[in-house]
């Protein structure tokens, strides 16, 4: 682990990667709170109802799960590009201490900074909203400090199926298009399917089902927060475990 920690502190495409998530996600989440909040007045009485001031500020974490499944992918594919994972296997002859190892250390570093940005991402976007006089919430009001803390685990989460994903295609191109397909493109086209197909996905698909962890008015036709998060977080695990049967057996 302490070698793990040394070569993700080192690997500036790493550093460079999480820099963009935590931008990426506070940036945005500014972005975008700050133009919904001026299009409140303009809201039907309806629509003012369901305001979720708390979404509002972590809408960027939409955009900062592609920088953090990146960085989960670099894990393993910065070390195929290299040839150097042949060293490290060499070193660590047991695969699956070594897969333990990076998995750990990853999940320590994607865990912080996703609660860094679900954190200054609230902080700042609710300040905004108080600044352009619109309703806006305080992290002790109900369901609030479970979404920004969620908008954390889910990060770290996807940033963890980069990992496994890099594993799978040892390829740092390849795992980033699948990771951006199955957490933001699919999500993004689910609305254009037909009404029963688009129900199903967006209770169903991992990724999306998780989302509802980091919002505070959730859909009762949903599934409830914890368990959309617990969805994604058993299909991480079954790919973890494909991830770990071709570690072992495939030639470096």
């Amino acid at each position: 682990m302490r070698s793990e920690w040394v070569k993700i502190r080192t690997l500036r495409s790493a550093w460079y990667t999480l820099v963009a998530a935590v931008v990426l996600g506070i940036g945005l989440g500014c972005i975008i709170t700050f133009a919904d909040a001026k299009a409140y007045t303009d809201l039907s009485a309806q629509d003012q109802a369901a305001w979720d001031p708390t979404g509002r500020s972590l809408s960027g974490a939409i955009m900062a799960q592609l920088a953090v499944g990146l960085l989960g992918a670099l894990v393993l594919t910065s070390e195929y590009a290299t040839k150097m994972i042949r060293t490290s296997m060499t070193v660590v002859p047991r695969r699956g201490r070594l897969l333990a190892a990076k998995t750990v250390v990853f999940t320590g570093v994607a865990l912080i900074a996703g609660e860094l940005i679900g954190f200054v991402s609230f902080f700042t976007g609710q300040a905004i909203l108080r600044g352009q006089h619109v309703p806006h919430a305080a992290l002790g009001d109900p369901h609030v400090l479970r979404a920004v803390v969620g908008c954390g685990l889910y990060l770290a989460t996807v940033g963890l199926l980069g990992v496994a994903i890099g594993v799978l295609v040892r390829a740092t191109a390849g795992a980033i298009a699948i990771v951006t397909a199955l957490t933001f493109l699919i999500p993004a086209f689910t609305p254009a399917l037909p009404e029963s197909l688009a129900k199903f996905m967006g209770t169903y698909w991992p990724s999306m089902a998780a989302r509802e962890l980091m919002l505070v008015h959730h859909d009762p036709a949903l599934l409830p927060p914890w368990s959309g998060f617990a969805l994604l977080l058993g299909t991480v695990a079954a790919v973890f475990v494909a991830a770990f049967v071709v570690f072992q057996r495939r030639d470096a």
